[in-house]
């Protein structure tokens, strides 16, 4: 969804962030703290900002902190160092703008109660500080935000602290319970396969790419487009339409694309500027993250592309007669998963995001606190269905709220549903499973165990993630060398998915079987497919949501 950006969607992402180092928030005023006090049930301990620079700089507890240390586990010693060193990078503009919306001054709310004042004003206090400190030119951190607090103490209940740190991304939480009780049921069977071929490699027609810079001047919307296809491009078989994650673009899937193509198939591959790497960019530096009408907007966007590749099937050129754009398959992922379903018939039902919205908004995924922003829009339901898509696959897509508890039971072509069990953007139980659970049949669900959000996605776009934390809602990206099994199948399933809206259906058939995802298996990452969720694994799925709610 976001490579490098992930925990920056929206006011939620941002205090997120902030949560997970335990502390939250910071800011400068003339009363700015030089004195932590921390208080844990009866036990109370003051810490100078000083000492909890050191801590910062050098990673080692100084004397003088050395007795209160020795109370805490190694493990949350651990989280406490890597929240000092933690550094947030969004601007005073971002931050201020991020912070006055309704999901941030939520999520402010319950954070408040962490920095407990006598004067009520925990929101205001944390707001001020978030946004002064901000302006440090080393960055937005604990310590310039302890430094920024307009207080001369900072209170901090640690019980509560730890409390909020272990409610952070409850749906990832919720799917490690969930895979772990479901491991035995996942155990490999002895298979016997005679394949045909092996569809995860290339095909024998070389790939050319045309940049289309569309413009759909109803919405005043430009639609950057590239449209891969090759010399065995025919209208026998369908035009495949790719749309793509928040804070992305065009290349995201760009082995995929090459492969399709490569095999005869027209791959139009959409840029969605409402929600690209750019508008994302600007974000960062103070504009708003995403507008509620993007959800809206990115399934319009391909509607319109088919419009005009309409046109292009007929003007002069090479690809004319060879756009089959009444037969389209629609291949989305993360965010542009979401699209998928909506374009494929999902029913986008904003009243229950509204619902779910409206507090306990630091237990969020990231997934989740994208789907909030949708909130912003004025009616309850949207239906965005295109009849010229017959098939949908959605990869690590958002769904658990936007789509509500009907929505997804709308969707009328035959689905596919691609999961990771390590998934800590669109955690896997809450965002895929239950959702394919709402899809009728024919449906597929495949899960990467082991595979993460970023798992599916070029190389190329996942460069910079070998230097990123590993923490609760983001890192630990199981990515390049490491998850080319993960793109190999997902080379073989995507164009087996699209084999079956042309008269080689049959040839392919087994391809979207349970018994090719294991023989797809790697030891590292076992791959498994289903079409109905086992019994007993709808039983575990009821079993831990309702253990959670409690």
């Amino acid at each position: 969804m976001l490579p490098n950006l992930k925990w920056a969607k929206g006011a939620a992402g941002l205090v997120w962030a902030l949560a997970i180092t335990n502390l939250t928030g910071l800011t400068k005023s003339a009363q700015a703290a030089e004195t932590v006090v921390v208080h844990k049930g009866p036990f109370t301990a003051s810490f100078d900002v000083a000492d909890l620079k050191t801590i910062a700089e050098t990673g080692k507890v100084p004397p003088a902190l050395q007795s209160y240390a020795s109370t805490l586990s190694s493990e949350k010693r651990g989280k406490i160092v890597a929240a000092l060193k933690t550094k947030v990078p969004l601007n005073v503009v971002a931050i201020s703008n991020l912070l006055n919306t309704r999901i941030g001054s939520t999520i402010l709310a319950d954070l408040a109660t962490i920095t407990p004042r006598k004067d009520a004003a925990g929101v205001q206090a944390l707001r001020a500080a978030l946004v002064l400190g901000a302006k440090d030119p080393a960055g937005l951190s604990i310590i310039s935000f302890i430094e920024s607090y307009p207080s001369q103490r900072l209170n901090i209940d640690l019980d509560r602290a730890f409390e909020v740190m272990g409610s952070l991304n409850t749906p990832f939480w919720q799917t490690q319970r969930f895979m772990a009780a479901i491991a035995p049921q996942l155990t490999p069977r002895e298979i016997q396969l005679n394949l045909p071929f092996d569809p995860s490699q290339p095909g024998t027609a070389s790939v050319q790419v045309l940049s289309l810079n569309l413009n759909d001047s109803q919405r005043q919307r430009n639609i950057p487009v590239d449209l891969y296809s090759s010399a065995g491009a025919t209208a026998e078989k369908p035009v495949v339409v790719f749309t793509h994650g928040l804070g992305s673009d065009r290349t995201e899937l760009r082995y995929l694309a090459d492969h399709l193509a490569s095999h005869g198939y027209v791959v139009a591959v959409v840029e969605h500027i409402g929600s690209n790497t750019t508008q994302v960019n600007t974000a960062l530096a103070g504009g708003p993250l995403l507008q509620p009408d993007e959800f809206l907007n990115r399934p319009k966007d391909i509607s319109f592309t088919l419009d005009e590749l309409e046109k292009l099937n007929l003007s002069a050129g090479s690809l004319k007669g060879k756009l089959a754009t009444d037969n389209v398959m629609v291949i989305g992922y993360s965010m542009g998963g979401g699209t998928a379903l909506s374009i494929a018939g999902g029913e986008l039902q904003i009243a229950s995001v509204k619902q779910r919205c409206q507090g306990d908004l630091v237990s969020l995924s990231p997934g989740v606190g994208l789907q909030c922003i949708a909130g912003g829009l004025p009616e309850n339901t949207y239906q965005l269905y295109d009849p010229r898509i017959k098939r949908a696959m959605a990869m690590n897509p958002i769904s658990s709220i936007i789509f509500g508890e009907t929505g997804l039971s709308k969707v009328q072509v035959p689905t596919l549903i691609v999961t990771g069990s390590a998934d800590k953007t669109t955690p896997a139980l809450s965002e895929q499973i239950l959702g394919f659970s709402k899809l009728l049949a024919p449906k597929w669900l495949v899960g990467f165990v082991g595979g993460t959000h970023l798992s599916i996605k070029d190389p190329a776009a996942t460069i910079d993630q070998t230097t990123k934390p590993n923490t609760v809602l983001t890192g630990g990206e199981l990515i390049g060398d490491q998850a080319a099994s993960v793109r190999n199948y997902i080379k073989a399933i995507s164009l087996a998915m699209a084999a079956q809206l042309t008269a080689d259906a049959d040839d392919y058939a087994i391809f979207l079987t349970s018994d090719y995802a294991q023989y797809a298996s790697t030891q590292a990452i076992p791959i498994r497919l289903v079409t109905e969720l086992p019994a007993e694994a709808e039983a575990l799925v009821k079993a831990v949501l309702q253990k959670e709610s409690r």
